[in-house]
């Protein structure tokens, strides 16, 4: 066996699918993630992303397929939902919504949920500063959820979801509705415990949240799986290397002009913008700037948001 794939996986899904009536929302789903290895799931809205996470945590009962862990240091993998209770305990969750408990404070809830794990009062006391800290909320134990900024909740969320030390952490869209300023802080926390050996399972909407945090990424739609790898590997894959995107009154009508088409593999329009996809941005800058010097150009390389709308589509979802 080659080193490239001989790893013992952490967790390993196999074949789920999901029904609900006529519709199929999770079609043979399969992955895996090794230990310390972050995995995104990314889709547009109604891919099956948080049904796929559902039946990980066992919160939904899959029609058919597996959810296996392989504890580290045990023998024999749990399944799901089997063992739902061992498995949990060596799992943490930060799932879309907000779950704090108002009436306690930021430590008293990090003290509470420990409870559920059944960790004793002196651990807990050991544990509840350096949670707090890791999260930038020493200067809030004493503050109720709803003294805090929504960034703040969210740390205090993952800090939550760290009080049993766990191996894999199953996050939910975690930095959504965060400003930028919030979401830098979230994702420099994520990589720390990544880098620590923690292993994650991320779904989420940012493109760049996605290229900046994940070792691979697996794109639903429509519930099925139609692509999987490290995300520069399959924006070299499925896209040309350079973007020159144009704007401006009048900008339309270049995506109809025969000689920029042919200086280009792809060209695509979304509201008022054209899209020029190429290996060679050189002679299609230099046609725009001698013709098209009043219009707005921006030339950049090709990036997941690219790959994302060019293996899902531009349009809208009804249910978005």
């Amino acid at each position: 066996m080659s080193t490239a794939t001989s790893f013992s996986p952490l967790l390993q899904v196999g074949s789920l699918c999901k029904r609900y009536g006529p519709t199929t929302v999770v079609d043979g789903v399969s992955f895996d993630i090794a230990p310390g290895e972050c995995l995104g799931i990314i889709g547009p809205n109604g891919a099956g992303k948080t049904t796929t996470i559902r039946m990980c945590l066992g919160l939904t009962a899959p029609d058919s397929g597996s959810v296996q862990f392989f504890p580290p240091g045990a023998g024999a993998p749990l399944s799901m939902p089997g063992d739902a209770l061992a498995i949990k305990a060596h799992w943490g969750v930060v799932t879309q919504f907000d779950t704090l408990d108002p009436d306690f404070t930021c430590a008293e809830n990090l003290r509470i949920f420990g409870r559920y794990f059944g960790i004793k009062g002196p651990t807990m006391s050991e544990r509840i500063p350096q949670l707090l800290e890791f999260a930038a909320l020493a200067h809030k134990a004493g503050a109720k959820p709803g003294e805090l900024s929504g960034g703040m909740k969210r740390r205090l969320s993952l800090a939550r979801a760290l009080v049993n030390q766990p191996s894999l952490l199953l996050l939910d869209e975690p930095t959504t509705g965060l400003d930028p300023q919030a979401r830098h802080l979230m994702w420099e926390r994520l990589q720390r415990l990544l880098q620590q050996g923690t292993s994650i399972l991320l779904t989420t909407h940012f493109m760049d949240e996605a290229e900046r945090l994940c070792s691979r990424l697996l794109v639903l739609d429509h519930g099925k799986k139609i692509a999987e790898g490290r995300p520069r590997d399959l924006i070299a894959q499925h896209l040309e290397s350079d973007v020159v995107e144009v704007y401006g009154q009048g900008a339309l009508a270049l995506a109809q002009d025969a000689a920029l088409r042919a200086l280009a593999a792809r060209v695509e329009v979304s509201g008022e913008t054209v899209f020029f996809y190429t290996p060679n941005a050189g002679p299609l800058l230099q046609a725009l700037g001698t013709s098209c010097a009043h219009l707005r150009t921006l030339h950049r390389p090709a990036n997941l948001e690219d790959l994302f709308l060019k293996l899902t589509g531009r349009q809208i979802r009804q249910d978005a």
